[in-house]
């Protein structure tokens, strides 16, 4: 089974579980499965950090759009991206305008929190909270 199957389950397994033991549990399980794939592989990539976007893709939000199991897509405009290409602030459109987000430092994989809202990832995955008590998983789309 690959990282996406199991990633999925444990999303599904996770809303039949009460809040509290969500997030506390969603938090212990998030960092085995950094620590595990920080482990397995040789080198975090700058992609694992932090999304990347050229530097031209200011203000562009069709090149990063999160697809989420909800069926809704949430697209991140970038507002400055770093000389490496890492987004630093965004706005994170959720239907109800955008909400401005910056990227917290992190070991392993990407945050980017804004007011009620944020947004943890590895790679392509990702989990978009609303509040304490609303999760939804997504997949990055290029």
């Amino acid at each position: 089974m690959t990282f996406d199957g199991i990633f999925a389950l444990l999303v599904r397994y996770f809303s039949l579980l009460g809040a509290a033991m969500q997030s506390r549990f969603s938090g212990f399980l998030w960092g085995a499965a950094f620590l595990s794939l920080a482990i397995g592989t040789t080198q975090a990539s700058a992609a694992d950090l932090g999304l990347m976007a050229s530097p031209a893709a200011v203000g562009n939000c069709s090149e990063l759009v999160f697809v989420c199991e909800n069926g809704k897509q949430y697209p991140l405009c970038p507002i400055a991206v770093s000389v490496a290409g890492e987004v630093v602030t965004a706005s994170l459109h959720t239907g109800r305008g955008g909400a401005h987000v910056r990227l917290v430092p992190m070991g392993v994989g990407y945050r980017y929190a804004g007011r009620g809202i944020w947004l943890d990832g590895f790679r392509e995955n990702a989990l978009l909270n609303f509040g304490k008590h609303s999760q939804i998983a997504c997949t990055l789309a290029h």
